[in-house]
C-alpha cells in the first residue's frame, strides 16, 4: 500500500478540537464534519487538501477529546496519512479504527515542509520526501493492522471475515 501527495504540515499539540471544533460533532455525516476539518488553525485548509495529501504534525498529534471524529474528518478531507513525531494514545487507536493510516516519524516531521511533495510505502515504512530527495524510516505497521486500514478500518475489516 502506498500514499502520494503533497504536505500540509502544523505544530505539535494539535488537538481533537482544532482537528474538528466541538461546534460541529453534531452532525453523523463524515463528508459535513470534513468540511470544517482543521477550518480553526487553518481556515484554508479544506479549499487546498487534495485528494492523497499528506498532513503533517508535531508532539502529542491528536491529544484531547477522546472520539472518532478527528480521524474520520481528516481522512474524509482526502488525507491519505498523517506523519507526526508522536500521536496522542486515543487518536492513534481511533485512526486505525476508523482506517486512516498513521507514522510516527521524527525525522519526517522535522524535515517535511508544508507544500512538499511526499510519498510512503506503508510496507516498508518509507517515506520520501521528493521535493528534497531525502527519505526517512518510520516501523512499518504489522500486516494485520495494515489489513484493517487497507479494508477501511476495524468494523470494515471484520465484516470481511463474515463473508
Amino acid at each position: 500500500m502506498e500514499a502520494k501527495g503533497y504536505a500540509h504540515k502544523y505544530g505539535d499539540n494539535v488537538d481533537t478540537d482544532v482537528i474538528i471544533p466541538a461546534r460541529y460533532l453534531n452532525t453523523p455525516d463524515a463528508k459535513e464534519l470534513a468540511l470544517h476539518c482543521m477550518e480553526d488553525i487553518d481556515k484554508d485548509f479544506t479549499g487546498k487538501v487534495k485528494a492523497g495529501d499528506i498532513m503533517v504534525g508535531g508532539l502529542n498529534f491528536g491529544c484531547g477529546s477522546s472520539r472518532e471524529h478527528a480521524p474520520l474528518a481528516i481522512k474524509t478531507s482526502g488525507i491519505s496519512c498523517v506523519i507526526a513525531k508522536t500521536f496522542a494514545r486515543i487518536f492513534y487507536r481511533n485512526a486505525i479504527n476508523i482506517g486512516l493510516p498513521i507514522l510516527e516519524c521524527e525525522a519526517a516531521s522535522d524535515a517535511i515542509n508544508d507544500g512538499d511533495e511526499v510519498s510512503i510505502d506503508f510496507d516498508t515504512g518509507v517515506i520520501t520526501n521528493i521535493t528534497r530527495g531525502e527519505t526517512y524510516n518510520a516501523e512499518p505497521f504489522p500486516e494485520f493492522i495494515q489489513n484493517i486500514i487497507s479494508e477501511g478500518g476495524l468494523m470494515a475489516s471484520i465484516g470481511k471475515g463474515d463473508k
